[in-house]
């Protein structure tokens, strides 16, 4: 989904998780972090359309973790953002930023919800703090999250896909 040969996917997903109609795929603007070593990650998919900054990721396997993965690439992506020349940061108007949205689409064997909000606040000793950051993660697995499944055909694909491979594994 965060490959630039197939914005129609992204704009497809995009479209399916915001309940929106855009149709242009060459609004989308991928900024993910692609860099070789940006302490040692690298986002899976991120990108900027209509002023919303989505970051998404693919997950396997299940983690409470996932908000201090997003919060550290949402810092990378609001950083570049800053310093491309969009965002006067001594301005003494208050500059906009896009609303970010952080989606982890799970498809692990791991038996999950349909949807989790995981929240960065879990991590601190009270639950308390001053930053937050809430990650919605979606259990794309075959048979879950129905209409996601039929708004959006290529993650329908995918999910009947990934289940086809792990029952031919089990065979």
């Amino acid at each position: 989904f965060g490959n630039p040969d197939h914005k129609e996917w992204t704009l497809s997903l995009y479209n399916a998780l915001n309940d929106t109609h855009f149709t242009n795929p060459e609004e989308i603007e991928f900024n993910t972090i692609e860099e070789a070593v940006y302490m040692g990650m690298k986002n899976d998919v991120s990108f900027i359309l209509a002023f919303v900054i989505s970051i998404w990721e693919h997950q396997s396997s299940f983690s409470l973790n996932l908000p201090i993965r997003l919060f550290l690439y949402a810092a990378h992506l609001y950083e570049k953002y800053i310093t491309s020349g969009k965002f006067h940061r001594f301005s003494r108007k208050l500059q906009r930023l896009p609303k970010p949205k952080c989606i982890c689409f799970y498809n692990g064997t791991e038996d999950q919800p349909e949807e989790v909000i995981l929240k960065l606040s879990d991590a601190f000793d009270d639950n308390d703090g001053d930053i937050e950051v809430r990650v919605k993660m979606l259990n794309i697995n075959y048979g879950r999250n129905r209409e996601l499944m039929e708004k959006c055909r290529p993650i329908e694909e995918y999910s009947w896909f990934v289940e086809a491979v792990r029952l031919k594994q089990k065979d």
